[in-house]
């Protein structure tokens, strides 16, 4: 038995993901360990697991934090209740929010202070959507679907305002987006670019790679939004989801990753498919993202006066 294997591009992690997890590994070697986590840094085991090894203690809850200790908020970011718990129990900080969700964040408030109800379309639960939903818990309504959309009771529908959260892309809020203005024609909608870049390059690319290949393989964990909406994706554009049943007659099989997930399990699974047989190995054409963000001001200062001159 032998297939091609297709490699999207891009796939993996993403400017924020590497900022977020650079954060925790600089904090590691500049203050030592241990440095807490609030939640998962970002939702893949591995990469918390790695951490973990290095000293990390990853945590929900603050309380489990001693006070004036290393604690970093993971790229999901935060409510403001959360950080103010934090200065009360005078824990040191560093802020590893995805600055994606801290630029909906600062919309949040700035609706918020110019008398706008916010729709916030997301998944009940997550923790980024937890986070933004605490900037303007009073003037926020969460939904979640097109029939949402239908239930919505708002105070004043000429002052309305839509924001997303960041793991969802175009195509996941199109229905919602265009249900709302439907229902709420004064609504104000987001731009293009308050949509996540990676989050849309990502299911671009893994369109295409379902276009072309047998089935795809989504390499990420179950609790990572991005890379379930990549399932998905592959699903509805024909691809089949994985068995390993179904390596048999196939002739091309996609590999992708979500953002949250290292290019290491990547090639790992690259060998694994090439010791049952994958053979030619192609790498499809993508968009070159070439983003990054900066660090924490005060872990770049830092840096700087660890480093010899």
């Amino acid at each position: 038995m032998s297939f091609d294997l297709l490699l999207a591009s891009p796939r993996g992690f993403c400017a924020g993901v590497d900022r977020a997890i650079e954060i925790v590994e600089l904090a590691l070697e500049l203050y030592g360990k241990p440095v807490y986590v609030r939640h998962e840094i970002v939702h893949n085991r591995h990469v918390v697991d790695d951490l973990r090894a290095k000293g990390a203690i990853f945590t929900d809850d603050l309380a489990e934090v001693p006070e004036g200790s290393l604690v970093v908020f993971s790229a999901h970011g935060i409510s403001p209740a959360v950080r103010a718990e934090a200065e009360r129990r005078k824990l040191r900080t560093l802020d590893a929010t995805c600055p994606l969700v801290t630029k909906v964040h600062v919309e949040a408030m700035r609706y918020a202070r110019d008398g706008y109800e916010i729709v916030l379309v997301g998944h009940r639960g997550h923790v980024e959507v937890d986070g933004t939903l605490g900037h303007a818990p009073e003037r926020m309504h969460l939904v979640e679907t097109v029939e949402d959309v239908a239930k919505l009771a708002v105070r004043d529908e000429s002052r309305l305002s839509v924001l997303t959260q960041t793991t969802l892309s175009v195509d996941d809020t199109r229905e919602i987006i265009t249900a709302l203005r439907a229902r709420f024609p004064a609504i104000r909608v987001p731009g293009k670019d308050d949509i996540c870049y990676a989050t849309q390059n990502r299911q671009n690319a893994v369109k295409e790679l379902a276009r072309r290949a047998d089935f795809v393989l989504v390499v990420g964990a179950p609790s990572s939004s991005n890379s379930n909406r990549l399932v998905e994706v592959a699903r509805v554009h024909g691809a089949r989801a994985i068995d390993p049943r179904w390596l048999a007659g196939a002739t091309r099989i996609g590999v992708t990753a979500g953002a949250s997930t290292p290019e290491l399990l990547v090639q790992a699974v690259c060998e694994r498919l090439r010791a049952l047989g994958a053979t030619a190995v192609e790498s499809l054409p993508g968009v070159e993202e070439g983003v990054h963000f900066a660090l924490p001001a005060e872990l770049r200062r830092e840096q700087r006066s660890a480093t010899p001159t």
